[in-house]
């Protein structure tokens, strides 16, 4: 299966290394899979392979990349704040004191 991947130059070599392990450690797993899909689709398994080496490097890869909290400079946390700030409705009523108030948050465990 062909490992190459749309990473960057100093992260192929550690995807490229993942993913072959991964081929390695399941290839009956794979082979079973590509015969399964050949039989439903009577598409040839060699014309399989490429789809599925294509699905698994997007797999992979996502579990590779690092979570916007991980890499996010403040300046993109404070464009990322404003942006969902300003996804919700403005135009709504302000709950009201009681609303807010402990005794409301907490009434279920007085007795």
């Amino acid at each position: 299966m062909n490992t190459d991947t749309s990473l960057s130059d100093n992260q192929k070599p550690q995807f490229s290394q993942h993913l072959q392990s991964l081929f390695q450690m399941h290839r009956e797993d794979l082979e079973n899979i590509i015969q399964t899909l050949a039989r439903i689709t009577n598409l040839s398994e060699e014309q399989i392979k490429p789809h599925l080496d294509t699905m698994l490097k997007q797999l992979v890869n996502k579990q590779h990349k690092r979570p916007f909290y991980e890499t996010a400079t403040p300046d993109e946390w404070v464009k990322a704040f404003r942006e969902w700030a300003a996804s919700h409705h403005h135009n709504v009523p302000p709950l009201s004191d009681y609303a807010v108030s402990r005794q409301s948050m907490y009434e279920d465990e007085e007795l």
